[in-house]
């Protein structure tokens, strides 16, 4: 018989039910679809049946959620939030509660904290202006790095050496940049010390954002602004306000995580 997770006998039974509810969760925050039960107890050496119950014991606890692109889960909201209050007792976020709110009074615009997680980014935290939130952005939410601006910001700190292998550690994500585009893109960022996008993540939707540096000039986080391209065009001295502004944010929150 050959030894899969899918025999009970070959199956890591040492580990505890939290090891095991924890080895899927980090699969599943790894972009790892679980449409195929047997590649998953394989990949994370549980056998099908606890892999089974796993799923539906952590979807009753609303620690993950089905996937609206169908097939597989994403981890939940509540899950998302509670790791982003942990995060808040850091420097950095509770940092960036501070200076989130003066980005938005000097923009008008909606204002985030981002960090890589892989090679995806994940919002942890919002402040939005008094005005309806045009954005679908919101804390937790889940990005492939590449195509949204607090990413490229991020990315553009890297090495292409290590660029590339951050995407090879993940061959899971079926959503790999175009190399060419996103060197050309990256390029542009570190010219302009920040990433712009114009309708490019979302429709109507302009977005810019620049790196959180740590002490070796690493990019450790991204604070970003994003807005309607109504208020760009209504306002021309708007995306210099946006630009200096976030640099401005992100060279201070850079300073205080030193």
């Amino acid at each position: 018989m050959t030894e899969t997770p899918d025999n009970p006998k070959t199956a890591d039974n040492s580990a505890s039910p939290v090891e095991r509810a924890f080895r899927l969760l980090r699969f599943i925050a790894d972009g790892g679809s679980t449409a195929n039960l047997s590649d998953v107890a394989r990949q994370i050496n549980v056998n099908r049946v606890t892999v089974m119950r796993l799923l539906e014991s952590l979807k009753a606890a609303e620690l993950i959620e089905a996937n609206p692109a169908g097939g597989s889960y994403r981890l939940g909201m509540p899950f998302l939030t509670l790791a982003a209050s942990a995060l808040g007792g850091a420097d950095l976020t509770a940092r960036a509660r501070q200076i989130l709110p003066g980005l938005v009074d000097k923009t008008g615009l909606s204002a985030y904290l981002a960090v890589l997680e892989g090679t995806r980014i994940i919002y942890l935290l919002c402040e939005t202006p008094d005005t309806p939130l045009v954005s679908r952005i919101r804390v937790g939410s889940r990005i492939p790095a590449h195509r949204a601006t607090p990413g490229l910001a991020m990315l553009a700190h890297l090495q292409p050496a290590a660029l590339r292998a951050l995407y090879a550690a993940h061959p899971e994500d079926d959503d790999q940049p175009d190399w060419d585009a996103l060197t050309l893109a990256l390029d542009t960022v570190r010219t302009n010390g920040c990433a712009w996008s114009f309708s490019g993540l979302e429709a109507g939707i302009d977005s810019c954002a620049a790196a959180v540096k740590d002490s070796r000039g690493s990019g450790v986080a991204a604070l970003s602004v994003a807005g309607p391209n109504t208020a760009f065009s209504a306002d021309a001295a708007l995306r210099e306000t946006v630009e200096t502004s976030v640099k401005a944010a992100a060279d201070a929150l850079s300073l205080s995580s030193l």
